[in-house]
């Protein structure tokens, strides 16, 4: 029986690779690109998307929008 290649999305991205797949991601994250496109955009989940970024040294921003005021 012969191994099937795994799909992109499942293959393991190490060393310098991810190095440059940080910085790319970084310089984009930082002009405004939101972690979920950047995921979507190269076929990976968002917590991978993250740590790439974390690992590159990126300051992350908050999560969503301003609050909205209370409701009563």
């Amino acid at each position: 029986m012969t191994r099937s290649a795994r799909p992109i999305r499942y293959r393991k991205i190490t060393g310098t690779a991810r190095k440059r797949i940080g910085d790319r991601m970084k310089k984009q994250y930082e002009k405004g690109a939101s972690i979920q496109a950047l995921a979507e955009s190269v076929g990976r989940s968002y917590v991978f998307v993250r740590t790439v970024l974390l690992k590159a040294g990126t300051t992350l921003r908050s999560h969503g929008g301003p609050r909205r005021a209370n409701r009563t």
